[in-house]
């Protein structure tokens, strides 16, 4: 039979409390069943108003602070543990237990977390429209301290308790906050999806409630929320120094958000997102000049964004060219799909392993220095991901495989590669050549390169981290060579690393300016 005794040894040291820790003693009437190390889950009442199907991750951290929750996503952390499992239809009176079933990252299962001392944290992933941990509406457990020894067998019980609000973010006079339900996106999803948007209005807006304004579209790195506006123009900072300077160019900054039901979701229309390059062109740009007295005409609008945000505005130009008037990219993610970071797409067997049989890197200091791997990385996304995919992690992987990808018949989009062994599936590399955005321009230019002509500028480091330097080298190539000339900018940064930016935030603007302001159209009223 089993004898049940609590953990003694209470710990008083800190103010976290110590999980409740029951131990199985192995008798000898059940000899050949291992001791086993598990986590029961439930959740407190009035938490939500029915059952939901989600994600639950458990974290085990060596430190209490930050919490370990903050440590879900974030390859760098190896000294935290997540393991992750799919949950339907939880609630409260429901018990989940997280054991060795579950998968995990660093350690593959749970019993192989090294004995010792512990800050554990629940966290319930099940918001359908915003796929992150820290989405509202999603659910975590106070932080425990326990001691864990996979070979004794614990029981550790945790419950989720606390819900993540409502985003309720706040305005001044420059920084304002649009959401818009969209009839586009809300069609696909069948259900309501919205537009979240932050405004920076110019300085002395409100003094001047007769002059309309060109619109500046800014997009983030990887997952940045639309509330970064506040950031922006926080005090010191160098944007809100040259955003209200005295002979600062006045324009309407328009942050969109990196947040969406498969993770960030790139602002292009997608068999898996959804329109939503339609949506913003159609919905919301309208809607925001229309709100703050914008000129509204394709010759006032400009792109800018790093990262994720530096391919976002230059995709967004070329696809829609007569809609914007000049993209500003730093670090954009790979613009060449033969260099998808150190992946060439189209002919590459394996994302994890390179053509010589070595793990490949997927991102490196500036000393060379590799960080992670590309196999680690995905399985972190594997972890958070339904069905146990980095397809459905929200993550930075998967929200590539999102935007780019086809959806299955299940209606999740389809991965590109092996989610394990890391295989490439050849059907799928199809559906991704639409978004190669040096293969849109090559098939395309007879009818783009008028449009796009001087309106491309990109900058990159050459020791960039995720060596999305390689994929502009290949963009050059073409650019330099194409007929009607491109008359397009690329500048590199010698021993720079990811988003580096070859010029100040005033000079940014001023760029800005010049085009917007000395183009035919009228820009001022």
């Amino acid at each position: 039979m089993l004898r049940a005794t609590i953990a003694a040894g209470v710990l008083r040291r800190t103010a976290i409390p110590l999980a409740l820790v029951v131990v199985f003693a192995i008798t000898s009437g059940l000899r050949g069943h291992p001791p086993v190390l598990r986590f029961e889950v439930t959740m407190a009442p009035g938490l939500l108003d029915a059952p939901r199907t989600g994600r639950l991750l458990l974290v085990i951290s060596s430190r209490p602070e930050p919490e370990p929750r903050f440590a879900i996503g974030h390859p760098e952390r190896r000294d935290v543990f997540v393991f992750g499992r799919d949950v339907r239809d939880f609630g409260p009176g429901h018990r989940t237990v997280v054991d060795d079933a579950a998968i995990g990252v660093p350690v593959e299962r749970l019993s192989q977390v090294p004995a010792g001392e512990y800050f554990v944290q629940a966290v319930f992933m099940w918001n359908p429209d915003i796929r992150r941990p820290d989405a509202p509406g999603n659910l975590y457990s106070a932080v425990h301290r326990v001691r864990l020894d996979p070979a004794r067998g614990d029981a550790v019980r945790l419950e989720l308790t606390r819900a993540i609000p409502e985003e309720t973010p706040p305005e001044t006079e420059q920084v304002k906050f649009v959401t818009i339900r969209s009839e586009l996106l809300s069609a696909f999803h069948n259900r309501p999806i919205y537009l979240r948007a932050g405004v920076i209005l110019p300085r002395d807006y409100a003094r001047e409630p007769e002059r309309r304004y060109p619109l500046r579209v800014h997009i983030g790195g990887f997952g940045t929320r639309y509330t970064h506006v506040l950031r922006l123009m926080a005090e010191g900072s160098e944007f809100r120094r040259a955003w209200m300077a005295e002979d600062a160019p006045r324009m309407i900054l328009l942050h969109l958000d990196g947040a969406g039901p498969y993770g960030d979701p790139y602002s292009v229309n997608s068999a898996n997102n959804g329109p939503y390059g339609d949506a913003l062109v159609r919905e919301l740009i309208p809607y925001v000049e229309r709100t703050f007295r914008a000129i509204g005409q394709p010759e006032a609008r400009v792109l800018d964004g790093g990262s994720t945000g530096g391919w976002v505005a230059l995709a967004l130009q070329i696809f829609y060219p007569d809609v914007f008037n000049g993209a500003w990219a730093a670090c954009p993610d790979s613009v060449d799909f033969r260099a998808f970071q150190l992946i060439n797409i189209y002919e590459d067997e394996n994302a994890y392993v390179n053509r010589y049989g070595f793990e490949r890197p997927s991102a490196r200091d500036l000393r060379g220095d590799v960080r992670f791997t590309m196999r680690y990385e995905c399985q972190m996304e594997n972890v958070m991901g339904l069905g146990d995919s980095y397809a459905m992690s929200g993550g930075q992987w998967g929200s590539w495989n999102a935007a780019y990808g086809p959806r299955g018949a299940d209606g999740r989009p389809v991965p590109l590669w092996d989610p394990k062994t890391g295989r490439i599936t050849r059907e799928v590399v199809e559906h991704w050549k639409q978004y190669d955005l040096r293969l849109v321009l090559e098939r395309n230019w007879p009818t783009l390169g008028p449009k796009l002509r001087g309106k491309l500028r990109i900058w990159v480091g050459e020791a960039d981290d995720y060596f999305l330097n390689n994929a502009v080298y290949l963009l050059e190539e073409f650019l330099k060579q194409a007929d009607p000339p491109a008359d397009a900018r690329i500048v590199y940064g010698p021993r720079r690393g990811h988003c580096w930016r070859g010029v100040s935030e005033r000079e940014l603007m001023r760029e800005m300016a010049c085009l917007l302001y000395t183009s035919p159209s009228p820009r001022d009223s």
